[in-house]
């Protein structure tokens, strides 16, 4: 992890821990100073300078969180289990399971040298780097898809068999409900037409399931390759064109109204950057799946319900008290908006 596009900025007192606790369990000299990463809006993410390194330590938030959300050592474990079969994952240093030493599990990580992009580019690149770049990352995507699973126990361990599909709908409709607020509007048209038209799975490969421009490491001397994957914390086993579907509810084209503009956190509406229908058709041709148009709309739409489940969540949080950070003052008229996009697009095929 590189703070070149990313800075690292002062630790938010509410999100301080103990160092001196941190340096004595890592072994590895005096910590020297402690900065926090902005970029999320999940688990946190801090950068360590030690007297001959600089090391990541990532950790959970405070407040309520969903079953099985923010397990540090499930994170620790997929990357650990993944690397020597995807280059593009963090070196790990250690897993610290004790709550009591800084009030949560935590893990800490090498730091992967490069560049992560944020809202707008690096510096000028042209329209050509810019498609190379997004071909690279997505290609990326496709590689991770196609790791066997069956041969590495750690990861088919994720796994739980046919119907993932199914497990996502039922889940995030379920994580949905109990996060409600009173602003909350009917979603139930939505997740009735989820549920009545949910395909069967295509296959079972490990997801990443966050896979976006900002949770990639651009190599130091090419912006348009990809050397690191970051945010394993909904990684496992299950449907590749889910994990696709997920992807592109971020993916803000330059084309896009006005409001969808404001949820955009890498720059895919940049001169050069590929439209969701040039992704899904390279992926899908790469990865070998016959995906129509009308097919194509059921992961689109769950894509952007789960979106609005997990800025649901953050915003239960906030207005529950739980978190005082003001970045998270937008997210409850931000599902408003995601309910009236969902609801345009399950319209559109009656």
């Amino acid at each position: 992890m590189s703070t070149d596009g990313n800075p690292a900025r002062p630790v938010r007192d509410e999100d301080a821990f103990d160092t001196e606790a941190v340096a004595a369990w890592l072994g590895l000299g005096e910590i020297s100073e402690v900065r926090q990463f902005a970029g999320g809006a999940s688990n946190l993410t801090y950068l360590l300078r030690l007297p001959d390194r600089e090391l990541i330590l990532r950790r959970p938030p405070a407040g309520q969180k969903a079953a099985g959300a923010h397990d540090m050592a499930r994170e620790h474990r997929i990357q650990a289990a993944l690397a020597p079969v995807f280059p593009h994952v963090p070196a790990m240093v250690g897993l610290c399971e004790d709550e009591s030493l800084i009030g949560s599990p935590f893990y800490v990580m090498e730091k992967v040298e490069g560049t992560i992009l944020r809202r707008d580019l690096p510096g000028a690149m042209t329209a050509d780097e810019v498609s190379r770049l997004c071909r690279n990352a997505w290609d990326v995507l496709t590689e991770l898809h196609s790791v066997d699973v069956t041969r590495h126990p750690e990861l088919a361990a994720l796994g739980r068999g046919e119907g993932y599909v199914g497990r996502q709908v039922a889940g995030w409709t379920s994580r949905f409900a109990k996060a409600r607020t009173d602003d909350t509007g009917d979603w139930s048209d939505v997740t009735s037409w989820l549920e009545q038209h949910q395909p069967a799975d295509v296959a079972q490969v490990l997801v990443h399931n966050d896979f976006r421009l900002d949770n990639l490491v651009l190599a130091p001397d090419d912006p348009t390759r990809i050397v690191g994957v970051l945010d394993w914390e909904m990684a496992t086993v299950g449907d590749p064109l889910m994990d696709l579907g997920g992807s592109m509810a971020y993916w803000v084209e330059a084309g896009d109204d006005e409001v969808f503009q404001m949820f955009r956190r890498q720059p895919s509406n940049a001169p050069g950057m590929w439209t969701r229908a040039e992704i899904v058709e390279r992926y899908c041709s790469r990865a070998g799946y016959d995906v129509s148009p009308d097919q194509w709309r059921f992961y689109e739409v769950f894509g952007l319900f789960r979106l609005a489940v997990i800025a649901q969540q953050i915003w239960y949080r906030y207005a529950h008290g739980q978190t005082t950070n003001e970045a998270y003052a937008v997210f409850g008229p931000a599902v408003q908006y995601l309910e009236a996009r969902c609801r345009r697009l399950v319209d559109e095929t009656r």
